[in-house]
C-alpha cells in the first residue's frame, strides 16, 4: 500500500502597493488562480483576513513522493514571490 504525502508551504506577503481590503482580495484572488492552475495545488489565505497590506497565503500539494510534493510547493511558492507586488515577511514549508 502507497502513502500519500503532503507539502505544505505558507508565505507571509507585504503587499505594498494595496489600499484596501477590496483591493487585496482583487490582487489575491487572481494570483491564487494563475498558481492553481500553473502547479495544481490548492491555495488559500490562512491568516491576516482583515489587514489589507499583508496576506498569508498556504500552498498544498498531495503526491506519491515527498520530494516531489516538496518540489511542486516551492516553485509555486517562488512564483508567487516573483509575482506580486510587494515583499515576502517569511516562508515555511512542511511535509506530511
Amino acid at each position: 500500500m502507497s502513502r500519500a504525502r503532503v507539502a505544505v508551504g505558507t508565505i507571509e506577503l507585504h503587499l505594498s502597493d494595496v489600499d484596501s481590503l477590496k483591493g487585496k482580495r482583487h490582487v489575491l484572488k487572481g494570483l491564487k488562480e494563475r498558481v492553481r492552475a500553473r502547479f495544481e495545488v490548492a491555495v488559500a489565505e490562512v491568516d491576516h483576513h482583515d489587514i489589507w497590506q499583508r496576506a498569508t497565503l498556504a500552498v498544498a500539494c498531495v503526491s506519491h513522493d515527498s520530494r516531489h510534493a516538496n518540489e511542486v510547493v516551492s516553485k509555486a511558492m517562488d512564483f508567487i514571490e516573483a509575482s506580486i507586488d510587494g515583499s515576502v515577511i517569511g516562508t515555511s514549508v512542511e511535509i506530511l
